[in-house]
């Protein structure tokens, strides 16, 4: 496997290669936009969520943004999916 191909599947799961092989990748974060997007909920389900602590934890930015880790909500759509019940 190529360096950009290893490096794109890393960034696609959510962390970027750092440049030391001793520290840890360092998260990706997304906007509430991003995750509405990834995950077809609302807003308004996705805050929902949140506050009943159904959701991952968001990263406070800054006074009035907020993001999210992109690995995290993606293991939370993992999670459904493999959670999920086939019909009969």
């Amino acid at each position: 496997m190529g360096q950009i191909e290893a490096t794109s599947q890393k960034s696609q799961q959510g962390m970027t290669r750092s440049s030391k092989p001793d520290q840890k990748p360092t998260p990706v974060l997304i906007s509430m936009k991003e995750v509405c997007a990834l995950t077809s909920l609302s807003r308004t389900t996705v805050n929902r969520l949140r506050s009943q602590g159904g959701f991952p934890a968001q990263v406070e930015l800054g006074e009035r943004r907020v993001a999210f880790v992109r690995s995290e909500v993606l293991a939370w759509i993992e999670e459904r999916v493999a959670g999920r019940t086939r019909p009969q």
